[in-house]
């Protein structure tokens, strides 16, 4: 097993340093090695049970039910076409998924504001306004009770309020940034700040919410709005002139042939992210 690790590493490098070496031009070269790393880490040792040491271990302490169940995983996941990273049945919303206590406070056609229940005696004069991404479920930021920011936020003594996004149905796919912004994260500003009789609210972005939020607070600023007091982002890409390895995906080509379509109204289903 040794040495078919080190074996394996030395390939692994070489394979690597070759793509690196490439006589490309860097849009092609990147492709090459991005490419190079999915086949260096398909082919490790760790990925076949004749293999890996721990697999075989596992299999004869269970009497070969180990591998029995990784087949029927494999056989699940072929039926549902994509392969799950967890059992999906142990989830379910309102049970351990979204459990912190709150109301739906607003609603438009884009988005509803939720306001979370306080716990705590006192609450901090300015609220705090969650924007999450639209391409995940609220509730991104509200999991089980020991890893929900929600949660962890409201026991500090925030007044929390947080963005749920619509899924989009046909008639809305003609929606720009624009509206997302001004029916979205602006309107949300306001109605925090009205609901918690604050001049101002402290503001977080989650990934693509929080790329929202940055651009909601240029507009505010243009406006000459303080409105925003405080902003953290977290995971937000701002400048999106490297995006990284998803750059291996989305060449010009693509976006020329995709952007019709989306300005024409067509919507990104799930599927399509799931299987990216």
């Amino acid at each position: 097993f040794s040495l078919l690790m080190q074996s394996y590493l030395l390939y692994a490098d070489y394979l690597r340093e070759l793509a690196h070496a490439a006589p490309l031009p860097p849009e092609e070269r990147r492709r090459l090695e991005f490419a190079t790393r999915q086949y260096v880490d398909a082919i490790a040792p760790t990925n076949f049970p004749a293999t890996n040491p721990e697999v075989l271990a596992k299999a004869i302490a269970t009497e070969g039910e180990s591998l029995v169940q990784g087949l029927r995983n494999l056989a699940d996941d072929a039926k549902r076409g994509r392969i799950t990273m967890t059992d999906e049945r142990a989830f379910a919303v309102g049970r351990n998924l979204a459990i912190t206590p709150g109301s739906v406070v607003y609603r438009n056609e884009l988005i509803e504001l939720i306001q979370y229940d306080a716990v705590t005696p006192t609450v901090c004069r300015r609220p705090l306004l969650i924007v999450p991404p639209c391409i995940n479920k609220y509730y991104i930021l509200d999991l089980k009770p020991e890893n929900s920011f929600v949660a962890w936020a409201v026991a500090q003594g925030h007044t929390v309020f947080m963005i749920s996004w619509r899924n989009v149905p046909p008639e809305q796919g003609a929606l720009t940034w624009d509206d997302y912004l001004e029916r979205g994260v602006l309107a949300a500003i306001r109605l925090a700040r009205e609901i918690a009789g604050s001049r101002t609210v402290n503001t977080l972005g989650f990934c693509v919410g929080g790329t929202l939020l940055a651009s909601a607070l240029a507009v505010l600023a243009a406006r000459r709005d303080a409105s925003v007091t405080s902003a953290t982002l977290l995971t937000t890409m701002l400048d999106f002139a490297d995006p990284g390895d998803i750059g291996v995906y989305v060449s010009r080509e693509l976006l020329a042939a995709r952007e019709p379509q989306l300005a024409a109204g067509e919507r990104v289903h799930g599927g399509e992210l799931a299987s990216a």
